[in-house]
């Protein structure tokens, strides 16, 4: 295993950790709507497991779906100097810094690449309408995989490094390991939701995880990858 495809999953899943708050921020309301949805009563809190487990498979698949298929158009390109993988490699360093300077709170300029994803969530949020209201474990997956696909830069930033990555299934690897780093604020995990806010909150301890995924986004760089070779 060689040390970039080594040093990406723990990586993916650090980026999820700490994006948390944006996370739930556009999935948040879905998943307090599906203890909602629940009448209080025996089993509730069994059930309401199952929804919110049901429901975040179902959003990590999609990301490992769309990390795949970007992956099969990149792979082949982005291992070799060719014009469209200096390209790819290019995005990708560059979404890397943008995702730095937001997790450094020094600019947020990574909002606009949310937009790139808004054409194709216009198609696919009235599908989800329709699932509404959750009232079985199929229903919240279905949901969770269409609102994979809901535009975020947090989720752009970390599958542009995930394309880069040698083979399809290392690549959606890495956005199951970002999925799973966005599990604990996701479920509302007691203890560790408390100790991800306060590394949230502290100013220093961002702006350093900021510097080096700006560190990493330079590295991906094709002009400073190439001096490496």
């Amino acid at each position: 295993m060689s040390p970039e495809l080594y040093l990406s999953y723990p990586s993916a899943f650090f980026i999820g950790l700490l994006g948390s708050t944006h996370c739930i921020a556009m999935c948040g309301g879905i998943s307090a709507s599906l203890s909602m949805a629940l009448p209080v009563g025996k089993g509730f809190r069994v059930r309401q497991s199952m929804l919110l487990l049901a429901y975040n498979i179902g959003r990590i698949g999609s990301y490992a779906l769309i990390a795949a298929l970007v992956a099969l158009l990149s792979t082949s390109a982005a291992n070799q100097w060719t014009q469209l993988g200096m390209i790819l490699r290019s995005a990708a360093g560059l979404l890397l810094i943008a995702m730095g300077l937001s997790m450094g709170q020094w600019w947020q300029g990574i909002r606009y690449v949310e937009r790139i994803g808004a054409p194709l969530w216009k198609r696919l949020s009235p599908l989800a309408s329709r699932i509404l209201p959750i009232n079985h474990a199929g229903q919240a997956l279905a949901l969770g995989a269409l609102w994979g696909w809901l535009p975020c830069g947090l989720v752009y930033s970390t599958l542009g490094w995930a394309a880069l990555q040698p083979t399809v299934g290392s690549a959606a690897l890495t956005m199951v390991f970002f999925g799973l780093g966005t599990l604990p604020s996701m479920l509302g995990a007691g203890y560790a939701a408390s100790w991800i806010n306060g590394l949230k909150s502290n100013q220093m301890f961002r702006k350093f995880t900021g510097a080096l995924l700006i560190i990493f986004g330079l590295w991906t760089l094709p002009l400073l990858a190439m001096t490496g070779h």
